[in-house]
């Protein structure tokens, strides 16, 4: 295979054959290089800025958030969302169990398993140590450009590991180039081995890049991004899954290295409020979106479409750069376009609704009690505050993220009221909701069929989330104090929400509970839920177990125990929603009908611990590489 390089339109570059690619379904596999091939490929600073632009277009592919699983976002194989059928019905697959080391419903070549996260390691490799071997010059034009280029790649390297260890647990940290003639004998290291290496790469990834990148290469890696990669596997690190929970019939191979060390969490806090701290040029780096003010809830196109439920700024947030330049830790451009969108509209606007809202999701938005602070609506005061199960929605003010994630019976989109009873948008119809609820975060409104754009998508990480992480940690060593409380009620009168109440000072449980439930709010739709849960090990939790088995008694049949018992048991065996029942008492008004809301049932779902909380390796693997052992359960 000769004339490797070669360079797409889109300004990625394709390097056929044997320089960089190894064989996408083997691991590590490669064929021997031609010198003179590669002599080429890395003596000139164009060729190798070139394979630079390649690696950022694959760990893009690797980890979009938006659609994490081909079209679908892996918001559907969680209690946030649930999926159609169109396209393989990829989420309901892992839904149902339908997924092993025999093939997964989504094998697709994005890069985002085993597989192919190694493929794209190695290109890492490849283009680290070619550049030392040849030598490569500095860009002409602008001095200084290869080491920062350098400084990017060492950075997409441990970003890749992340990756694997986020879905795969232990795994192999390959730091070279692997050789055809090396032997197949790679074994696993630690989770938190490789998490000290990703740090490394981290630490050589920040000597070189600058503090922050602007014009034409913002969005390029910088001394902030490689901050947010170590507070987040640090994070990850202090975990139950990796720090002293019970995995049912555990077979990881460094399972005595995973017992409770607080130390972790004290490397989580620092790392954490090291990106909180971060400072550019002598200012903070990173700041919370405050655009648009309390009274401002028109659209993109200056009307207020969503009879004034949706605040300008939390849904502009997704759009404006001012926010992915102010609060965006790391993130990826052009994720999806206006199709997507589309395929998320109600039926009544010419959509699909491919995912939809769970009324599990719909629980964590807390309501603004009377004496202004914010409460879930499962709390022992609720009622008395005022909540209505029956009129949910508009009977008490919830949370303002509430009316910016989802669309629900007798609310406004687009200028018009959503009827989940009747017509285009009942529940059941063609295409329609089967949870009773329709997806609205980050659609923007003002779209119609006659204009299209492109779509960012969730950042990767952004400032709220090492908030969270800064938070938790500190209250996992010391307990509430004021500072994390402080921090909590920030991110939430960024979005208009009450505060937490002030007992949250004398429980470090309630803490917890806080910061858990704001995690899920903020970060719905992120790609944040599929792989919180897991670290938590809630599924197989004593509380959440139990919560299960009270759910089970309180009824004879699943819609009378949803009807009866929540919050709902987060052990990811089931979703709920919630349905309209047309009542001449009803305080919900649609279509000239009166109505009150009814719990439902929606469907059973397979989790099976400790199979599910890690991804299987899959055994065509395996069985080229015998010194790896499958993860537990599979």
């Amino acid at each position: 295979m000769k004339n490797i390089i070669k360079v797409i339109l889109n300004t990625t570059l394709a390097l056929a054959g044997i320089l960089l690619f190894s064989c996408e379904d083997q691991f590590l596999d490669r064929r021997p290089d031609d010198q003179i091939d590669a002599e080429q490929a890395f003596s000139r600073y164009e060729k190798f800025n070139q394979l630079v632009t390649d690696s950022y277009s694959r760990i893009k592919s690797a980890n979009r958030p938006l659609v994490f699983f081909n079209h679908f976002s892996a918001s559907a194989i969680t209690d946030e969302s649930e999926g159609t059928n169109v396209e393989g019905g990829i989420t309901n697959k892992f839904n149902s169990g339908d997924w092993g080391p025999n093939g997964m419903p989504d094998r697709s070549d994005n890069g985002q398993y085993w597989w192919g996260l190694y493929a794209d390691i190695r290109r890492a490799n490849v283009i680290l140590e070619g550049a030392r071997k040849y030598n490569t010059p500095d860009n002409p034009l602008q001095k200084g450009d290869l080491e920062k280029r350098l400084g990017e790649v060492y950075f997409h390297r441990a970003y890749l590991h992340y990756l694997l260890i986020r879905m795969y647990g232990e795994a192999v940290y390959v730091d070279r180039v692997i050789d055809a003639t090396d032997p197949k004998d790679f074994k696993k290291e630690s989770f938190h081995t490789t998490v000290a290496k990703i740090k490394q790469d981290c630490d050589s990834a920040f000597a070189r890049v600058p503090e922050r990148w602007s014009g034409v290469d913002f969005g390029r890696v910088d001394k902030g991004a490689t901050l947010g990669l170590k507070a987040i596997v640090s994070w990850m690190a202090a975990t139950p899954l990796w720090n002293g929970g019970t995995l049912p019939n555990d077979t990881r191979e460094f399972k005595s290295e995973y017992a409770r060390n607080a130390s972790r969490w004290t490397a989580a806090r620092d790392a954490a409020k090291a990106v909180i701290d971060f400072k550019a040029g002598g200012a903070p780096r990173y700041t919370l979106y405050q655009g648009h003010g309390p009274a401002d809830f028109k659209d993109d196109a200056g009307v207020d479409n969503n009879n004034s439920k949706v605040y300008a700024r939390l849904w502009d947030m997704f759009f404006s750069m001012d926010f992915f330049q102010n609060e965006a830790v790391f993130f990826v451009t052009r994720d999806k376009n206006c199709f997507w969108q589309g395929d998320l509209y109600p039926p009544s606007w010419g959509g699909a609704s491919r995912q939809m809202p769970v009324q599990e999701q719909v629980d964590e938005y807390e309501y603004f009690a009377p004496n202004g602070f914010g409460y879930p609506i499962y709390s022992s005061r609720a009622k008395t505050d005022g909540y209505d199960d029956e009129n949910p929605y508009e009977g008490i003010k919830r949370d303002p993220r509430f009316y910016r994630d989802i669309i629900y019976h007798g609310s406004t989109f687009k200028g018009r009221v959503i009827n989940t009873a009747d017509g285009q948008d009942r529940i059941g119809a063609t295409n329609a909701t089967v949870t009773g609820y329709y997806h609205r975060k980050i659609l923007r409104e003002s779209w119609n069929r006659d204009k299209c754009f492109d779509i960012n998508g969730p950042a990767i990480w952004r400032l709220p989330e090492f908030i969270y992480i800064y938070c938790e940690a500190v209250n996992e060593l010391s307990g509430p104090t004021a500072e994390t409380v402080e921090l909590l009620n920030k991110v939430r009168a960024r979005s208009f929400m009450a505060p937490v109440p002030p007992e949250v000072m004398n429980s470090k449980q309630m803490m917890n509970e806080y910061i858990q439930r704001e995690r899920r709010v903020e970060l719905f739709y992120e790609n944040n839920r599929v792989w919180t849960f897991r670290l938590y090990l809630e599924p197989s939790s004593s509380a959440e177990m139990a919560r299960e088995q009270a759910w089970q008694a309180a009824g004879t049949t699943n819609d009378e125990r949803s009807r009866k018992y929540w919050p709902y048991p987060k052990t990811q065996h089931m979703i709920n929603g919630m349905r309209p029942v047309e009542d001449p008492k009803g305080k919900i008004v649609v279509g000239g009908k009166n109505y009150r809301m009814e719990r439902f049932y929606v469907e059973s779902r397979i989790f099976v611990a400790p199979r599910h909380y890690l991804f299987p390796i899959m055994q065509s693997e395996l069985q080229r590489t015998p010194s790896l052992t499958q993860n537990p359960g599979w």
